[in-house]
């Protein structure tokens, strides 16, 4: 039987991820996730009026009917472009995610465009794909302040990488589990990860000097460092991640 699980996610306007995985489906929140980007922001408290237009959720559950394991996904149509990201975090394949409907009472642009003077950290690209477990883990070995569990987003202290791609492709998804299961179970370092597509964003390929798919770069620390094309030898991927 697959993994039954509850998926949450929350996004910010600038694309930022926070998401928590929850075996029980009672543990987890989006107010917990609200809280989390506040630590990792430094924000002056969580930004809860996020849930009703930037979150996702998965419920995978077992129906005994069929005997069988069916999921559940919905998103906000603002998150519908990260569909992708999102099947790689919850570990998803061929799901059909559904569009939910937003209450324009909560959602309208103008409301959230509101938040913006207040929280404008929010609306600031930091390349963040954070595991919230993974969060609270580092907050409590550490014993640290807020002001050091802020200090996750400096990049001094992560990795940076940036993964381009082609296109929301079957390629693309299986790129992004390889790199996701790499990073989590044998990176062993703090780390933030931003997909990049070519196609919508040609500039940012032109900035990265990249010129083939998939192209993983290190941004931080320096010096830069490019892996191109196929990864079969995820050693060296690793290796050259790690090479300083």
């Amino acid at each position: 039987m697959s993994k039954l699980f509850k998926g949450i996610a929350l996004f910010t306007p600038g694309g930022d991820l926070i998401y928590a995985i929850d075996p029980s489906k009672q543990g987890k929140w989006h107010t917990h996730l609200c809280v989390g980007l506040q630590e990792l922001l430094g924000l002056s408290e969580p930004p809860h009026f996020l849930v009703p237009t930037y979150t996702a959720t998965v419920d995978r559950w077992f129906d005994p009917e069929s005997q069988q394991v069916q999921t559940i996904a919905e998103a906000y149509p603002a998150v519908m472009r990260y569909r992708t990201l999102l099947d790689t975090v919850f570990g998803l394949q061929g799901v059909n995610w559904k569009r939910v409907a937003w209450k324009e009472e909560t959602c309208e642009p103008l409301i959230i465009e509101s938040y913006r003077d207040r929280f404008p950290q929010l609306w600031q690209e930091h390349d963040l794909v954070v595991a919230y477990d993974r969060l609270q883990e580092r907050n409590n070995e550490s014993n640290e302040t807020e002001k050091e569990a802020i200090a996750l987003v400096d990049p001094s202290v992560n990795y940076v990488l940036r993964l381009f791609v082609s296109g929301n492709t079957m390629a693309t998804e299986k790129t992004l589990q390889i790199l996701h299961q790499l990073l989590e179970n044998r990176l062993h370092s703090p780390y933030t990860l931003k997909v990049i597509d070519i196609f919508k964003h040609p500039e940012q390929a032109e900035i990265n000097h990249v010129s083939a798919i998939p192209t993983l770069v290190r941004a931080w620390p320096h010096p830069v460092r490019r892996i191109v094309g196929e990864w079969e030898d995820l050693d060296r991927v690793l290796q050259v991640i790690r090479t300083v």
